[in-house]
């Protein structure tokens, strides 16, 4: 017979810390399994165990982006076909953003573990597939404008029954996605992370009982709970307000704001969407789980100090949308975008507009806030198959008090990481003529904010057919207290024979400037990626002369920006000239 546990809170910690790494031993299984470099390489899926709900009990903290969908979509599953109707060896997927799902290319698998034919918990992970089928290579399309464009949905449907592939969903599944190979490649890594996260959680549950775990997993919640609430205990009451806007919807020219009013009232926070725009035409408006997902995370990255992340979290917080909003999609709206481009601008608005004034030593300045999304797909030339790849890149975030931005840093909700170049060469028909920071494009301050970086990359296929959709192209991120704004996000094409980059709107009559779908390229022709670069925070003429030269060296600023933003004197043998500096200074001072 199993003693009964002592739940202290060390006794807590160390059983969460075993939970996730359960939860990280199956993301790098996902990791090493997988055919995609979403999967290999980006890591884009998070890795979960429920409890006996669907409420999250632990994840590997890969991707926070997934934060909401981790919080709900097991849940919905679970309520909607009926925890009766699972049995051991069932396996469940599932992608619509209908359904408590953030954006479909992101599929939920969720495994029972049954102990004496009863469910105690269960294991799943939530995966960005690479490839599902719709108008656009890589199912990523910014000018889809229902949700029948963006790819294959699924409902709630048995993927394994009682241990056995349904045949018939893994035809449909297939069929609909242009890289079946991968896709189903990709699905066995998912699968193969349950399996090894169902083995870990048996071998826990047996070890301390089934009334031991179902009372510790309830704990853990209140715990989470308890301790997010004591964090926004000691913030200061009140009514705070932001906005932010995209510059378009990849339709029409018209921009989309999003206005937050965020309460905090005790130990407590609504955050209040009302008067945000009426949903986009196009594919930027985000499912109620990705506006609680940029909620959270914006509050976890104020807060969030050694916090467990699971269903607890969320019982301090309520977020408060019209459906039919841009922050709340109504069906048949498109969403693709709402993950990836639409999250961090919440994320900002939380941590920059809001959070930072209540903690200004915490403050940062703009950042370049966008996943520079960009899909392609074609016949490789090589072996005649058909390719398709999503790939995102890194931008400058902003300064703040103790430190310049990070340079080439991707997005504020952590959402993977971009290909590296050997990966994207030998996987796909691309040269690199160029990967690297673009200089002189930080914005100036005390503290400068961080480099966009920019790809120059050849077609070396026959064709291939390209989509962007990205932010960020018309509105710099802001400087705060005297810092200098950063840069914009360019996405731009030289053709074949010619040596002038244009943008996608004067080559190809595109609507936006970072927001186009199924563009054809062919052998030759270059694609040049620029993502924005970070505000910088301060007045740039307080900025070290040392660290204004080091810059010089280098090569993020020239010696005519440093005297023009900084008003610092670097002589020709590359050396700060102090009197001239101070002179310099002084005059514009």
């Amino acid at each position: 017979m199993t003693k009964p546990e002592r739940h202290d809170n060390i006794g807590l910690t160390l059983l969460n810390q075993n939970l996730v790494n359960i939860c990280d031993e199956m993301a790098v299984s996902m990791m090493r399994t997988a055919y995609s470099p979403i999967f290999s390489e980006g890591l884009d899926f998070s890795t979960l165990i429920l409890d006996e709900h669907g409420n999250l009990v632990a994840t590997a903290g890969l991707n926070p982006a997934m934060l909401g969908a981790s919080l709900y979509a097991a849940t919905w599953i679970i309520q909607e076909v009926g925890a009766e109707n699972f049995e051991e060896g069932d396996i469940w997927i599932y992608n619509d953003p209908y359904r408590g799902g953030s954006h479909m290319p992101e599929h939920m698998m969720i495994l029972p573990i049954y102990i004496d034919g009863e469910i105690v918990a269960y294991v799943g992970n939530i995966a960005h597939m690479a490839e599902i089928g719709g108008m656009a290579a890589g199912s990523f399309s910014a000018t889809a404008t229902d949700i029948y464009q963006e790819g294959l949905r699924l409902p709630p449907v048995k993927l394994f029954e009682r241990g056995e592939p349904v045949k018939d969903i893994w035809r449909i599944v297939l069929t609909n996605h242009r890289t079946p190979a991968n896709s189903w490649g990709d699905l066995h890594a998912m699968l193969g992370s349950l399996y090894i996260g169902e083995r870990r959680l048996r071998q826990l549950i047996e070890e301390r009982g089934v009334p031991n775990i179902r009372k510790s997993f309830t704990q853990l919640q209140d715990f989470a709970e308890q301790h997010i609430r004591d964090e926004i205990q000691a913030l200061p009451d009140g009514v705070y307000c932001a906005e932010d806007r995209f510059d378009d919807d990849g339709i029409g020219n018209t921009p989309y704001y999003i206005r937050l009013t965020m309460i905090i009232d005790g130990d407590r926070v609504v955050f209040d969407f009302t008067g945000s725009d009426p949903q986009a035409a196009g594919a930027i408006n985000a499912p109620y789980v990705v506006t609680l997902s940029g909620s959270l995370n914006g509050l976890l990255y104020f807060l969030g100090r050694r916090l467990p992340v699971n269903a607890g979290i969320s019982r301090a917080v309520r977020v408060v949308t019209q459906s039919g909003t841009i922050c709340n999609v109504r069906h048949p709206g498109a969403c693709v975008g709402g993950q990836t481009e639409y999250q961090p601008k919440l994320i900002e608005m939380i941590v920059s507009g809001i959070l930072s004034k209540l903690g200004p030593d915490r403050a940062t300045a703009g950042t370049g806030n966008t996943s520079l999304n960009f899909l392609f797909g074609g016949i490789d030339p090589k072996t005649h198959e058909y390719f398709a790849h999503y790939h995102f890149e890194g931008h400058g975030w902003g300064g703040r008090k103790t430190l310049d931005g990070n340079s080439a840093q991707i997005m504020l909700h952590a959402n993977c990481r971009n290909t590296p170049v050997e990966i994207f060469e030998t996987r796909y028909p691309w040269l690199h003529h160029d990967y690297s920071l673009s200089q002189g494009t930080a914005g100036a301050g005390e503290h400068r904010g961080g480099l966009g970086v920019s790809r120059d990359i050849e077609v070396l296929g026959d064709v291939i057919t390209v989509s962007v959709l990205a932010d960020r192209g018309e509105r710099r991120p802001e400087g705060i207290l005297g810092g200098a704004p950063g840069s914009l996000t360019e996405v731009l094409v030289k053709r074949a024979g010619s040596d002038e980059f244009q943008d996608f709107r004067v080559a190809e009559g595109s609507k936006s400037l970072t927001k186009f779908v199924n563009v054809r390229l062919k052998k030759g022709d270059v694609v040049r990626l620029v993502s924005p670069s970070g505000g910088g925070y301060g007045d740039p003429l307080d900025r070290e002369p040392a660290l204004v030269l080091s810059d010089v060296i280098d090569r993020f600023i020239t010696k005519e920006q440093a005297l023009e933003e900084y008003g610092v004197v670097i002589t020709p043998d590359t050396t700060v000239d102090l009197a001239a500096t101070a002179t310099a200074r002084s005059k514009r001072k």
